[in-house]
């Protein structure tokens, strides 16, 4: 063999390794989504799409270089318990949690996975972070709402219904124990703050309901908790039995016969958290990512709901809407 082909064979093999190492597949990432609400929900399904579409245009193609699980509580609090002790076992990569209650389990079971939290309100107060800027631990996310919300709410029931005069707030006393504290904060006349009406089971939503409806001129205010998610078609159910105007906070509420809703947009918010989930698969620690707020809202009105109970939407309340059922 003439010297400069040996040589350039040398070259050659000593490429090969490069080469191969050029081929070999990405390491398989590994996360799980732990959701409050039901495989077969709407709004779940809609959520899903969103966190996929949002790591595929970050690079994250499912079957190639990451497997994303899924879990599903459908507002039964023993599921959440039992998927977060599987988290343990499985050791993804990072952890997803939609809502207080999830988190709230998953925090339990682990201090060293690193965990992305979504649709999470007052996760300082909650103790899931040291701080908004600074979270400190395993644990960040984006947040949904804050007590300035609460107000909104009752003002815009009283907006396309004026003529209640006294307002209810039903939420879950476990899946969101800071609603009476938020109450307690709304800076209106204490005679003018929505009650409390507090429901653990489909029992006490129809009991409860009915007592408040006794009494003519009631507005009811359903709270962004899983639990109300999950029985949001009783919820809307006995409303309308017992003609209650209510308003919602998720669109998915309006979408399927309630009157009014107002907050921030869901999907949205899921879909950023993706974000933070792709930062630290590559490195980044979770400590080091501050706590986001939503920043985009939504408000939607059913003008068939709304004619079912005799209302006439003001048409200012119109003109404010992001979407307009008829």
């Amino acid at each position: 063999m003439r010297r400069r082909e040996f040589i350039a064979g040398l070259g050659s093999a000593a490429s090969w390794p490069a080469v191969a190492r050029g081929q070999q597949p990405e390491r398989m990432r590994h996360v799980l989504f732990l959701h409050a609400l039901a495989a077969n929900d709407p709004e779940t399904q809609r959520r899903i799409l969103a966190f996929q579409q949002a790591l595929e245009a970050l690079g994250w193609i499912e079957h190639r270089n990451i497997q994303i699980e899924h879990r599903f509580a459908a507002g039964d609090f023993d599921l959440m318990r039992a998927h977060s002790a599987e988290l343990v076992a499985l050791a993804p990569d990072v952890a997803v949690a939609s809502s207080s209650s999830v988190i709230r389990a998953i925090r339990q079971a682990t201090a060293n996975i690193p965990i992305v939290f979504n649709l999470v309100n007052d996760p300082v107060g909650q103790g899931f972070v040291a701080g908004l800027a600074h979270p400190g631990g395993n644990i960040t996310g984006f947040t949904f709402m804050d007590p300035p919300i609460v107000g909104k709410w009752q003002e815009m029931l009283k907006e396309i219904a004026p003529s209640i005069r006294r307002t209810t707030l039903m939420f879950n006393p476990y899946t969101v124990p800071y609603y009476p504290k938020w109450l307690h904060e709304l800076a209106v006349p204490a005679t003018a703050k929505p009650s409390e009406l507090p429901v653990h089971d489909e029992v006490e939503i129809e009991a409860a309901t009915k007592a408040f409806a006794r009494e003519p001129g009631g507005g009811l205010i359903v709270a962004g908790d899983p639990f109300t998610n999950a029985h949001r078609r009783l919820i809307m159910k006995v409303a309308e039995q017992h003609r209650l105007p209510a308003i919602y906070n998720f669109r998915q509420f309006v979408i399927e016969g309630g009157l009014i809703s107002y907050g921030p947009d869901s999907f949205d918010v899921v879909r950023r958290s993706a974000s933070y989930v792709d930062r630290i698969l590559r490195g980044t620690s979770p400590a080091d990512l501050p706590v986001q707020a939503p920043t985009k809202y939504e408000l939607v009105i059913n003008l068939h709901a709304a004619k079912a109970l005799g209302l006439d939407v003001p048409q200012m309340l119109l003109v404010r809407a992001d979407e307009v059922i008829e």
